[in-house]
């Protein structure tokens, strides 16, 4: 294929564009019907080729040529108004369809700097866009769209023919497991036409999941973490969540690498089961699946982050009233308030014994570990207005349950007037729980005077 150049008449770009056109739905052809993956690199550089072409074709048409482009709206490599900034690896900003085109052509470097790239995630720069579009605005510049220039269901052909040949990378040698895992893990997150492919697709999630072994998932570290981090991509996307969450062996991966793994790995797993967790038939599945234990398990973590998620997790989880009873049965009550007193994640933790409190196993544990002083010292000291209503939700279940425990209530008033002020000053719910507490405290004063 000849080369194009910025001065090509409109008659030559018409023909290169057609000539474009022609032989990519030639090479497509090849990759989806006919399933030659020898072609892929070469289709990815004719459909990167047909993006560069049309982009400096419409704006040939819609810039002034006596109008000075600034040149930090400019790409490096197009020389050309930016359309769709995006920064590489290096910090460097760059027109999507140049420096996509820079790297299927096979650079693992900076254009400008020619420094070797650890990663080749494109994050999109927003604040250059909008200044581009502030400068159009005011020049009366319309810029071409980003999503018209190049035929959607040619690009979604290519990015599934690129998954498939991925995918059938993953039952080779174990470093053609490792290379597909990371390229599969980058794909699920930045393009979403990955993500709804492995919606549509039967067999996609097994051929994912094939390198990991149920009961040794974890003998290669960092090829389960990339594929459990795919996995939490994939079950972001609302129409993937049913097909993930019944499907027994992704379930089985999860849970199993919530034990075991790098902590990233740990984190990942219990934000993918947070997120399928939202669809509620996912909720009383994943219960059974053990998850709940190791979840808990995970809030003696180390890393706040990987606390967080399963904290997340925990909460979403036990909104079923069914999980509820295996969170309690599991240990949760005593761990949730292990870790408050260490002051850890006090609001979130503090939510999830709320939650709990409706069921009488809940409340018979706070009993035994005697949680009133943790939940009175909250409502006295926090500066949350959350964790506060949380709090005297509970104190109030509490009392409810056990008159006796109303004696704790009198002396914190007496002192420090606590559920008072919170009756006066609280969110509405935790006034309307605060007034309930002290009215049943007036009605129990006798209480101190019984043995």
């Amino acid at each position: 294929m000849a080369e194009v150049t910025e001065n090509d008449p409109s008659s030559m770009v018409a023909e290169k564009t057609l000539e474009l056109k022609n032989e990519l739905q030639r090479l497509v052809k090849a990759l989806i019907e006919d399933e030659d993956h020898t072609v892929e690199d070469e289709t990815f550089r004719v459909l990167s080729s047909l993006k560069c072409l049309k982009f400096k074709k419409s704006l040939s048409f819609k810039l002034d040529d006596s109008l000075i482009v600034p040149n930090e709206f400019k790409c490096p490599i197009s020389k050309e108004l930016m359309t769709d900034p995006v920064v590489l690896a290096t910090g460097l900003t760059y027109d999507r369809p140049f420096i996509e085109r820079w790297l299927i052509e096979g650079h693992n470097t900076c254009p400008q700097t020619r420094q070797v790239l650890p990663h080749t995630v494109l994050t999109p720069n927003h604040l250059v866009q909008e200044m581009i579009s502030q400068w159009c605005t005011e020049h009366g510049i319309e810029l071409p769209r980003t999503s018209q220039d190049v035929d959607d269901k040619v690009i979604r052909a290519v990015d599934e023919g690129y998954l498939n040949s991925l995918l059938e990378k993953l039952s080779s040698s174990l470093s053609d497991q490792k290379e597909a895992a990371k390229d599969i893990r980058l794909l699920s997150k930045r393009t979403p036409s990955i993500r709804e492919y492995f919606g549509r697709s039967t067999e996609a999630i097994p051929k994912l999941l094939n390198p990991l072994t149920p009961g040794d998932a974890s003998v290669h570290p960092d090829l389960q973490e990339d594929l459990i981090t795919t996995l939490l991509n994939l079950s972001i996307y609302e129409d993937n969540k049913k097909i993930v969450g019944e499907n027994p062996l992704a379930i089985t991966l999860l849970v199993e690498s919530l034990i075991s793994g790098t902590t990233q790995t740990k984190s990942n797993a219990a934000a993918a089961l947070f997120t399928l967790s939202n669809l509620d038939s996912n909720k009383l599945i994943i219960g059974n699946s053990g998850a709940l234990k190791s979840l808990i398990d995970l809030l003696e973590e180390d890393g706040l982050q990987v606390i967080k998620d399963a904290a997340s997790a925990i909460f979403s989880l036990c909104i079923c009233h069914e999980n509820k009873r295996m969170a309690i049965k599991d240990g949760a009550v005593s761990m949730i308030v292990k870790k408050m007193k260490e002051n850890i994640l006090v609001g979130e933790l503090l939510a999830i014994l709320a939650l709990l409190s409706a069921h009488q196993l809940a409340i018979d544990e706070m009993n035994k570990i005697n949680v009133m002083p943790l939940l009175l010292g909250i409502i006295r000291e926090s500066t949350c207005e959350k964790s506060k209503e949380n709090a005297i939700a509970i104190v109030h279940t509490l009392v409810c349950n056990d008159r006796k425990k109303l004696r704790e209530i009198k002396v914190e008033e007496a002192n420090n007037a606590s559920i008072s002020k919170l009756s006066r000053t609280g969110t509405a719910r935790a006034r309307r729980k605060a007034m309930a507490v002290l009215e049943r405290l007036d009605k129990g004063v006798f209480i101190t005077h019984t043995a």
